[in-house]
């Protein structure tokens, strides 16, 4: 085998064992047409009654707001961080708030759950600093 064969091959075996951990280092969610959206389109909400970066809805408020899961070993990076929930399961939080979905968002784009109870908020894009009405 040549130089040029074996070169190729070392850049493709690197290349193979690279990019799977690149896929894993991607935000967790993202803007899109103005509010946080998972990589499938679902919405992304933040509770006001969630401080200092922990989750206080447990229980039956998390069935209707299902957290964003962080899976094991997700690491925290930029204004992206993994919080612990009292149920000792990880879950993503945007800028110090927790991130949820709501359970009646059935589909891409839906965001029944926003102003919900005047505490429940779809995550917008900021613009200097500030929510976007």
């Amino acid at each position: 085998m040549n130089y040029i064969a074996q070169s190729w091959k070392a850049l493709l075996v690197t290349a193979a064992l690279t990019l799977p951990t690149l896929a894993f280092a991607a935000d967790p969610a993202m803007m899109k047409d103005g509010m946080m959206v998972d990589h499938k389109g679902m919405t992304l909400y933040t509770f006001d009654k969630d401080t200092g970066g922990k989750s206080v809805c447990t229980g039956e408020c998390a069935e209707y707001w299902p957290p964003l899961k962080a899976e094991a070993g997700a690491k925290a990076e930029g204004k992206w961080t993994v919080i612990k929930r009292d149920d000792g399961t990880m879950q993503w939080a945007f800028d110090g708030k927790p991130l949820y979905y709501f359970q009646k968002d059935k589909a891409p784009g839906e965001m029944k759950g926003d102003k919900m109870k005047d505490v429940w908020h779809v995550v917008r894009e900021l613009f200097n600093g500030q929510r976007n009405p």
